[in-house]
């Protein structure tokens, strides 16, 4: 970690306009004796001033309206394109931009990933929604320049109950990791406890694909990952935003990309893969949701 080394009564680095000492200083310190012990901590650049997690916030909830949008309109026989057009007309009008829409080449403004799509399917006329799948639908916006990030998943129809679990089970790695998130504690500690959940109930996480930090860009450092061990990874402080958004497989991890499209993710071996997706905030006590 790199820091600008500041005297007491420098202003702090973090735009208070406080003096160092009354502001940063201890927390600095803090971070610095963990450095020395060979963890990862967070750069300052990596940390959110109070008046951009606000600007986090309000994007996120744009992100919120759309996914409960979705949630009362989507329907056995909806087109994954209709997802796309709904997502892309309530952004606009609510002032927002859909974060997916034209990055790094992806030519729709949501992701929606169907049974064995683990993630990034891309919307189309031609897939309609049919009794007994699951979709995760994953909402990503900008709105004032703001960045957030969630998914839900939905089930049409008759799901059979082994696909039920695997949802709910998906679910509940949200909650478990979110136990594990305050400060001074390491995304390893949310990484295993996730991945012991899966694991209990005969599922698998995907390795190569995590969350990520968000807020001022789409995908910020640091990398999620839900298959690592409890003390390692980045160290959590206050004003880290990333995702928690572990994907779970009903049978093993692996995982190949359409080799015609280059984004669609699927399971290597055909079963169903469930995921659900939150942007939150570490504060001085745990933790603020900001989308769900």
């Amino acid at each position: 970690m790199t820091m600008k080394k500041l005297g007491r009564n420098d202003s702090c680095w973090c735009g208070s306009g406080r003096k160092y000492k009354a502001c940063h200083m201890i927390f600095d310190e803090k971070i610095e004796h963990y450095a020395l012990e060979g963890h990862i901590v967070p750069r300052h650049d990596l940390l959110k001033t109070p008046e951009q997690i606000e600007g986090i916030r309000q994007s996120s909830k744009l992100n919120i309206a759309i996914l409960d949008e979705i949630e009362k309109q989507i329907h056995i026989g909806m087109s994954t394109e209709e997802i796309d057009r709904l997502v892309y007309d309530m952004t606009k009008e609510m002032g927002g931009i859909p974060a997916p829409l034209g990055y790094e080449g992806f030519p729709k403004s949501v992701c929606t990933s169907i049974n064995e799509v683990v993630c990034h399917g891309i919307p189309c006329k031609e897939r309609l929604l049919k009794d007994g799948d699951i979709v995760n639908v994953d909402v990503s916006t900008i709105y004032q320049g703001y960045f957030s990030d969630s998914s839900r998943m939905f089930m049409l129809g008759n799901v059979d109950s082994e696909t039920q679990k695997l949802v709910k089970v998906a679910k509940e790695c949200i909650d478990v990791g979110l136990e594990q998130v305050k400060p001074w504690n390491f995304l390893g500690d949310m990484a295993q406890a996730i991945n012991d959940h899966a694991k209990a109930n005969g599922y698998s996480i995907v390795r190569e694909i995590g969350g990520h930090g968000v807020g001022l860009e789409f995908h910020e450092e640091p990398f999620v990952s839900y298959v690592t061990s409890k003390g390692t990874e980045m160290l959590m402080v206050p004003g880290m935003v990333f995702t928690i958004e572990p994907m779970v497989n009903m049978g093993k991890a692996d995982i190949y990309i359409d080799d015609q499209d280059g984004w669609t993710v699927y399971t290597d071996d055909g079963k169903p893969s469930a995921q659900w997706e939150v942007t939150l905030v570490v504060t001085e006590d745990g933790y603020e949701i900001l989308t769900y």
